[in-house]
This record gives structure tokens, C-alpha cells and sequence, in this order.
């Protein structure tokens, strides 16, 4: 098996224990959702690629599709789907041996398909390295854990940790809290180490079974992979234990949203961070960096805010920034600049919510960063205080949020125009999808009051 030379290391070693059984060909959607094909072990091994419809970038999170197929109609033709072997590792919640590969999608004359999301990361960081900058970014992933929810109508709530009393609320940071479901963090760890996955951190948030696991950084596309593969794995760890892991914006009415803080820096051809001089001080480029997310940033806030629910969290004083000033070591602010040493100085972009997709995501705001450097573009002076005193600067909704995606003509060329053209006739439709339902809230206050 010629291939496993090109595996890495971990799921060689999985390999070395667990007789291949099943091999998941998989890619994510605009969603993020893992879309592919389970392949036998010997199939995969005789096959260099496979095909899927190019429909499923077309697919609204209900399941719906948006016309977004262009002027031949709807013929969902083909992709050819080629394995990124670097990407294989372990599904070790399966019964019996399973490899999952990542695959990259081109259309059937060998190009890329624009609108996969990994593509639309790849074309941002290729943009980077043109320039002769390699991008190099540390997701911060918030979930909760909460209680089997199987009834849509009913409100979603913390689980039930060892104590037998549901999660508690407001104690970030705490040991015991952590302790209260340790047996799925301990799940979370074993799954992670298998598959070859390094966690910086786990830590309980502010939320009632709120958690947040940092991941060391690195490239984009790798820890975007390891975002993608993260979920999957905290969902399996949470059904082991009779519960649901979320990554919802805003899951529980009256507790904290859950985000996904990417922390960045950009590395030049000699392996310095351009973000700090010989002398270990700031220089323009850490100032245009934070000037285009400034100045870009809301016309990106539909991407990587993407549901309705998104919008939920940026909410004033709760834990969630609702502004695009920058501050040092300042969590109040969409832009914080943490503390650290010259060589490690790093830009954080507080604004995505954890159910963003994580390509587009990275994908959005490196090229928001990207615009600032190569366009110079100075920031705001910076902010001393609490930045929620801030004007807000975000869009109030998914829809007013695509209105600027859509007139944003840098960086819809950044990401891709034909992304950006089936990214917002899928979210359109998704608003529309959502407006046809009649919520709780309606039927309470409504139905017998106007």
C-alpha cells in the first residue's frame, strides 16, 4: 500500500492496530457539513479520486438548494474529488478500522471548483504567498454541552454533569466545573490524540456547560482541517455520554454565545513576523493588518456570521464584541492585540461565531488582513476602556449583513466572485426559508394581543 507512506504519522500508527476496514471521502460543504461517500478499504485503495455533484455547494442548511448552478441549469454535473493523503486519520468512535481523507473538488476540466470552501481558503493563502507572506493563524473553538434535545420546540438546556445537577452558568475558568463532565473531555482527549490533533488547551467558559479548546497554531488550511474534524469529534465524544455537543452562536436563551476567536500573524520569506521590526516594535504592516479588518470586516460579517442565530450573540456586555475597535489585551473590543512577545506578536479577530464554517471563515479574515496590507490602510486610534461604550459597527442581521457581502467589490475578488455569487444566493434563501416560520415568541405574544 503505496499510499500510507503519505499519511501521517498517527493515522499510520492507528493503522498499525486497526485492520483497515472503511475509508470516509469527504469535503466540506458551505455549511461545513462533512459530504462524501464511504469507500470498502480495498475499493479506495484501487481508485485516485471519486465524483459527487457540484449541487451539494448549492445546498441550504435545511436541505433546500439555491439556484445557483449559473446559466447551464440545474444539471448537477460531477466533481472529480482527489484525496489530500496528508489529511488522513482515524474515526476511532467506529467499530472497525476507518480512515477519513479529506478531498479537494475540480470541475472535469482539472480546475478547482471555486465555491468549495477549501478552495476559497487555499485562493486567500495563495495570495499571501505571491506577495511572498505565508498567513499563519490559532483557532479558539467555544461549544456547549447540553442535554439530548430531540423536540425542536423545546428549549435547549445545559446536561446533566456528574453531580446529577445540570451544568452551571458563570464560572468561567473553573476546575470543578471541567470536572463535572470530565468523562467526555476525557473522550475529547483520547479522540484528539489518536487522530493526531494537538490541543493547547480545554477550559470552561462563562456559559451553563460552555467549553473552549485552543488549538496551537499554524497553517490555515491544516487547522482549518482541524476545525472541520474537531466537530465531528466532539459530537461523537458528547453521544457517547448521552449527550449533544452544540456549536450554535447562541444555543441558550440568557447565556453567553459561543465564538470562534482566530488569532493571526504573517510570516515573510525569511521566517520573521512581519508584524514586529528588528528592533522588536510595531510596524506598518501589524497596522495595515488590523486597518483592513476594520475597514473590510463588515462586509465579511455574513460569512463568518452565517444563520440567523448568528446575529443573537453580539449582543452589548455579554462577553461578545459588537464593535471593530481595537484595543491591547482588551476582550471588549472585535480586535484584540494579546499580550506576547515580539516574535509571536498576533492579531486577534474576536467577531466569528463557532458555527461558521471554518475555510470560509479563515478564508474571510485573512483576506480582510490582506486588503489592509496591501492597500495600507491605516486603523482607528486605538481603544482605552470598555469598548462596548463603542458605537456598534456590525450588521443586525443575516440579511442587512449580505447587503454589504454583496457590495463588496475587494473582497468578493479576494474570495472569489462565482463563491460569492452562489455563497449569497444560498444565505438568501436560507432568510427566506427562516421567515416562513412562525416562532414561539409570535404565538406567545401575538396570537391573542394584536
Amino acid at each position: 500500500m503505496s499510499w500510507t507512506t503519505k499519511i501521517p504519522a498517527a493515522a499510520t500508527a492507528y493503522l498499525e492496530a486497526n485492520r483497515l476496514d472503511e475509508v470516509e471521502c469527504v469535503i466540506a460543504d458551505l455549511p461545513g457539513i462533512a459530504r462524501g461517500k464511504a469507500v470498502p478499504a480495498g475499493k479506495w485503495e484501487k481508485q485516485t479520486h471519486f465524483h459527487l455533484p457540484n449541487s451539494i455547494f448549492f445546498q441550504t442548511i435545511t436541505g433546500d438548494w439555491g439556484e445557483a448552478s449559473g446559466p447551464d441549469g440545474f444539471l448537477e454535473p460531477d466533481m472529480i474529488l482527489k484525496p489530500d493523503l496528508s489529511t488522513a486519520t482515524a474515526a476511532p468512535w467506529a467499530a472497525d478500522g476507518t480512515l477519513q481523507v479529506i478531498h479537494d473538488a475540480y470541475d472535469q476540466k482539472g480546475k478547482p471548483v471555486a465555491f468549495s470552501p477549501r478552495n476559497v481558503l487555499r485562493r486567500v493563502v495563495d495570495l499571501y504567498k505571491a506577495e511572498g507572506w505565508t498567513p499563519v493563524v490559532a483557532p479558539e473553538m467555544e461549544f456547549y454541552l447540553v442535554g439530548r434535545n430531540i423536540d425542536p420546540a423545546k428549549a435547549i438546556e445545559p446536561m446533566m454533569g456528574r453531580t446529577g445537577r445540570p451544568a452551571a452558568g458563570r464560572q468561567a475558568y473553573s476546575m470543578t466545573a471541567v470536572d463535572d463532565y470530565g468523562p467526555v473531555i476525557d473522550d475529547i482527549y483520547e479522540y484528539a490524540e489518536i487522530q493526531g490533533f494537538e490541543i493547547d488547551g480545554i477550559a470552561q467558559e462563562g456559559g451553563a456547560g460552555q467549553l473552549e479548546i485552543n488549538l496551537r497554531h499554524g497553517d490555515p488550511i491544516k487547522l482549518a482541517d482541524e476545525v472541520f474534524f474537531f466537530k465531528r469529534l466532539i459530537r461523537e465524544a458528547a453521544l457517547k455520554h448521552d449527550c449533544f455537543a452544540t456549536f450554535m452562536a447562541k444555543p441558550i436563551e440568557g447565556e453567553p454565545g459561543s465564538a470562534m476567536h482566530v488569532h493571526h500573524s504573517v510570516i515573510d520569506a525569511k521566517g520573521r513576523n512581519i508584524f514586529t521590526g528588528p528592533g522588536g516594535g510595531e510596524t506598518d504592516a501589524f497596522f495595515h493588518f488590523i486597518g483592513g479588518l476594520q475597514e473590510h470586516m463588515p462586509s465579511a460579517i455574513a460569512v463568518i456570521a452565517p444563520y440567523v442565530n448568528s446575529y443573537r450573540r453580539y449582543v452589548r456586555d455579554s462577553a461578545a464584541p459588537v464593535n471593530l475597535e481595537w484595543g491591547r489585551d482588551n476582550r471588549t473590543t472585535g480586535i484584540r492585540i494579546p499580550i506576547s512577545d515580539p516574535a509571536a506578536r498576533r492579531i486577534e479577530n474576536r467577531l466569528p461565531g463557532m458555527d461558521c464554517n471554518p475555510y470560509l471563515c479563515i478564508a474571510a479574515s485573512l483576506a480582510c488582513g490582506y486588503l489592509g496590507l496591501k492597500n495600507e490602510i491605516r486603523p482607528d486610534k486605538r481603544w482605552v476602556g470598555e469598548a462596548y461604550e463603542s458605537e456598534s459597527e456590525i450588521a443586525g442581521s443575516l440579511s442587512d449583513a449580505l447587503d454589504l457581502f454583496d457590495e463588496a467589490k475587494e473582497l468578493r475578488a479576494v474570495l472569489g466572485e462565482d463563491f460569492a455569487r452562489v455563497y449569497s444566493i444560498v444565505k438568501r434563501l436560507e432568510y427566506k426559508e427562516f421567515l416562513q416560520v412562525i416562532s414561539p415568541w409570535e404565538r406567545e405574544h401575538l396570537l391573542l394581543n394584536v
